[in-house]
């Protein structure tokens, strides 16, 4: 067993939090419709995301969610966690969302914004949950914010989740 003194647990701890980015915050200062800053290799991927989702919403004259840019690498890390364990959903409530759509596997990041955002746009409104969860996720007037996320394994599959708050 590991023991630290408590300002080295502490000095430990903020740099974990600072790094992992699964903080919770509620302070929408932080979230952007813009791109994000940095060295994400992702950023532009997870605007177009972001974008794609918007259009859908705003063609049932829904409002646009804000890209939740502070937990995009907790999303991404749900992703490798789902991946690693191949179990959509798997890592779900870990980075303080509502709701979550998956990706599973797919050829690649195009592909998902593409096809699979379409697809489960395509579900379409409708009774069971089971059969329209994904639609009824993008389409909730009570989300104002997503997070997506991207992980590509060895063999080149794209994980992807989107998160809702």
């Amino acid at each position: 067993m590991l023991h630290l003194s408590v300002p080295r647990a502490l000095a430990v701890l903020v740099a974990a939090l600072a790094l992992g980015g699964c903080g919770n915050s509620d302070d929408d200062d932080n979230e952007t419709r813009g791109s994000a800053s940095g060295d994400d290799p992702h950023a532009a991927e997870r605007q177009a995301c972001v974008d794609r989702i918007n259009g859908f919403r705003a063609s049932e004259g829904l409002p646009a969610l804000m890209r939740w840019t502070e937990q995009e690498a907790c999303t991404d890390e749900q992703a490798a966690n789902d991946s690693r364990s191949g179990e959509a959903h798997g890592a779900f409530g870990r980075c303080q969302e509502g709701a979550q759509n998956e990706c599973p596997g797919w050829g690649s990041v195009e592909d998902v914004i593409r096809d699979c955002l379409q697809s489960m746009w395509d579900e379409g409104p409708g009774e069971p949950y089971s059969e329209h969860g994904h639609y009824l996720n993008m389409s909730n007037p009570d989300y104002r914010k997503v997070s997506c996320g991207f992980h590509e394994t060895a063999s080149g599959k794209v994980w992807a989740i989107q998160n809702f708050r």
